[in-house]
């Protein structure tokens, strides 16, 4: 192992704030094929308790510290194998920390196709570059004169390829390639400019027609946003450095000149710098301001997957309605809007297709259909997609059941996000699942499913479809689905599964398995029956103690023979709940009903060499509440009635929303108008917010009030701060609320507004006989 390796914890321990010896060994466990969840979870006495955030930075850079470390030794090969590597340039080369830092150093040593300073050499005009840095009293162009060939046909020419000569050592040069780089990074500006004649095609980015900000502090949504701008050919962009400066005396050339020590007043310092500010302009700068964008970008990039991250996190942990039956609808016009109704554990009960829209117009036989569903299957839940006529299917779903006879509560209404439905119903999985089922039928079933539980249905869907992101498909698609895989997979084993009830998506996402054992333990359960106890997973083809170790904590197995199966409690520690329990007196179901009696315990009395005080504290946590679910409780927001479109919308205005979507400069919030609002990161609270997760997250229900609204460009201005008195006399006028969604609802046309009202005698009569019904 070499220096550089062995220095690697000690780096990554700076970073993420722990010990060297706690990076070290979470290396040994990860390199050992152990997840992060499971070092998490059970390897705290073994890291010294590093987190899942911690983990993920520590993997990240290890990669990242290795791809160093090996392109380090190649370069040493490199440059041993052609005889030029010296003490100093291998000193060098160990000291350094980046990857471009790296490359800088390597770039003399480089192949590279012919340039013109190796065809001036050729030409014999390596020594006339020697002789101008060597004597600077003398004239140039009287030392090129006795360098005219019959390859270099004039002084002119001579003093060119010395030029390139001299450029191309100045483009070479480590040590001022740095300087250089920190100089642009300090003093650099992003400056993007409107394509002279697309001001109007490309109106959508005016606001960075003339917009310049410095590159060090230049906001990753604003890069984005500028680089998608000139790729679509509506803007120019360039990094502007020492802009007021005169030419050749930017402090740019001036380091350049410095570099070759032209700071005499001979001809030959004069020419060197001419040299030098040429090299500037014409390689320097261009060579490092593509370097510098490069970095940009990965910055903005970097920034808008951590977002995409955390948003995809709070929804993938957003609250569960729980298992009751639920009945999904996809809204549509033409081609109607397609029913699924499920039981509490997801299973298909019923489907239907209803047309309530143009052309059919058929309202009331609709919403016949619907309370013949409702009344059938015990209907609690009902989900609306949030599509085209989310808004319209809405109101006829709440019409039909203000009118619903019976004393029993009326199903929950609620509007939950499209997005990524349509790619499940397109997919393998779908047609597997539900191989004769209408692709916009299953479309329905997973609208449904989402509300009962957002995890267990949206892992099988591609992350990067369901679409909670900023610029997702401007970024790097591979960093992007790694780092979202990563998420998925740990909020899938921070709430755990239920090993008899999960599907293969589901089971593939827990630590340790993967889709093969996934599909391997799904066929088990479907020839043996479900599992008795968790250790009959061993059983499973293909699934070794390895596997097991890794998986078994996650996977849960509610009013099992083992009690302790249906805990967060891995089966190694059993024998440390056992004591725990029999401490306390009383058997494991009945603790959760005193809890004090767990709390009394010294957690200390139940230590061993194996397991320490970070793991008897967790088991003692989990007995307390065994099984517990780290998501919130469910709730919904509400729409305000009659506010239905962007033009609905005042000034002053208070309304209640959804948190859909939270960048780093705000938080998108659907109040029920087909049009997402802005909460800029000022208007969210009344202090300074710098993060706006540290106050709201994907999934909230937060009161809005409105503050702008420009309908040509669809932008919605939005302020969480205390409402003014003018806000409060605009919630004593509004009328009574109905209820909420999430994002993305399209307007429907006038022209396929249902017609005729759904109340009245002959409707009610029409429910009441669907209702009792059998």
């Amino acid at each position: 192992m070499t220096d550089a390796l062995r220095r690697i914890p000690a780096l990554i321990a700076t970073e993420i704030a722990a010990r060297p010896d706690q990076v070290a060994a979470a290396i040994d466990l990860l390199d050992g094929g152990a997840t992060v969840p499971f070092v998490a979870r059970y390897r705290k006495e073994a890291t010294g308790g590093l987190d899942d955030t911690q983990l993920r930075t520590l993997s990240e850079r290890l990669a990242y510290l290795r791809e160093l470390e090996a392109r380090r030794v190649a370069i040493l090969g490199s440059i041993c194998d052609q005889g030029k590597l010296t003490p100093e340039l291998e000193a060098s080369i160990a000291k350094v920390v980046t990857k471009a830092e790296l490359e800088d150093i390597y770039l003399p040593y480089k192949v590279k196709r012919r340039t013109k300073a190796m065809i001036a050499r050729e030409n014999g005009l390596g020594p006339l570059a020697e002789a101008i840095m060597a004597d600077r009293s003398k004239t140039p162009a009287e030392l090129a004169a006795g360098f005219v060939t019959e390859a270099v046909p004039d002084v002119k020419a001579a003093l060119e390829g010395a030029r390139d000569i001299v450029a191309e050592g100045l483009a070479e040069n480590a040590d001022l390639l740095g300087r250089l780089r920190s100089h642009m990074k300090s003093v650099g500006r992003v400056a993007a400019k409107v394509v002279e004649g697309k001001e109007a095609e490309g109106a959508k980015f005016s606001d960075y027609f003339a917009h310049s900000e410095d590159w060090s502090k230049a906001a990753g949504h604003r890069v984005l946003a500028m680089l998608r701008g000139r790729n679509e050919g509506f803007l120019t962009l360039d990094l502007e450095v020492d802009a007021d400066a005169a030419r050749g005396d930017s402090p740019a050339e001036r380091m350049a000149g410095a570099a070759l020590q032209a700071g005499g007043k001979g001809p030959g310092d004069q020419w060197l710098r001419e040299a030098a500010s040429w090299a500037w302009r014409v390689k320097l700068r261009t060579s490092l301001t593509l370097d510098l964008m490069g970095e940009l970008r990965e910055r903005a990039e970097a920034e808008a997957i951590q977002v995409f991250a955390r948003n995809l996190k709070d929804l993938l942990l957003a609250a569960p309605a729980g298992g009751k039956a639920t009945m999904g609808i996809d809204p549509g016009i033409r081609t109607g809007c397609k029913i699924a109704v499920v039981d509490g554990t997801g299973k298909l009960l019923a489907t239907s297709t209803i047309y309530p829209f143009q052309p059919k117009n058929d309202l009331r036989g609709a919403q016949v259909e619907m309370a013949q569903l409702i009344r059938k299957h015990g209907v609690a839940l009902i989900a609306i997609g949030n599509g085209t006529a989310s808004r319209e299917t809405e109101k006829m779903v709440s019409d039909m059941l203000a009118v619903l006879p019976g004393d029993a509560p009326k199903p929950v209404k609620v509007i939950v996000s499209e997005a990524g439905a349509s790619v499940y119903s397109a997919s393998q999985l779908a047609a597997t699942e539900f191989p004769t089922l209408d692709v916009s039928l299953r479309g329905a079933v997973s609208i449904a499913r989402r509300l009962q539980d957002p995890l267990a249905e949206l892992v099988k869907i591609e992350p990067k479809s369901i679409g909670v992101g900023q610029y997702q498909h401007d970024v790097d698609q591979h960093r992007l689905g790694r780092s979202l895989e990563a998420v998925v997979e740990d909020a899938v084993n921070a709430v755990g599964v239920d090993l008899n009830t999960a599907s293969a998506p589901l089971l593939a996402r827990v630590s340790g398995v993967g889709p093969t054992l996934a599909e391997a333990i799904v066929a088990h359960r479907d020839s043996n029956g479900p599992f008795a106890k968790r250790r009959d997973l061993l059983k499973v083809a293909r699934l070794g103690p390895r596997a097991f170790e890794q998986a078994a904590g996650f996977l849960r197995i509610p009013d099992g023979k083992e009690p302790l199966d249906a805990s967060s409690v891995h089966p190694e520690a059993y024998d440390v709940a056992r004591r725990i329990v029999a401490a306390c007196g009383r058997d494991l179901r009945s603790l959760t009903a005193e809890p004090s009696r767990l709390r009394a315990l010294d957690p200390s009395d139940f230590t061993d060499e194996r397991f320490g005080l970070p793991t008897v504290k967790d088991i003692l946590a989990e007995l307390e509440k065994p099984g517990r679910d780290p998501r919130p409780s469910f709730k919904t927001a509400t729409f305000t009635d009659g506010v239905e479109d962007i033009k609905d919308l005042k000034p002053g205005m208070m309304l209640e929303g959804t948190v859909t979507n939270v960048a780093a400069f705000g938080a998108f919030v659907d109040i029920g108008v087909h049009q997402d609002g802005l909460v800029h990161v000022s208007q969210l609270a009344d202090r300074f917010v710098k993060d706006p997760h540290e106050v709201v997250k994907a999934g909230d229900v937060v009161k809005v009030r409105v503050v702008e609204v420009d309908v040509p460009r669809k932008r919605i201005a939005l302020t969480m701060k205390k409402d003014s008195a003018e806000a409060r006399e605009a919630v004593a006028e509004r009328g009574p609320r109905g209820p909420a969604p999430q994002r993305g609802a399209k307007p429907l046309p006038k022209s396929a507004a249902p017609q005729g009202a759904s109340s009245g005698n002959a409707f009610s009569d029409a429910l009441r006989g669907a209702f009792k019904r059998d």
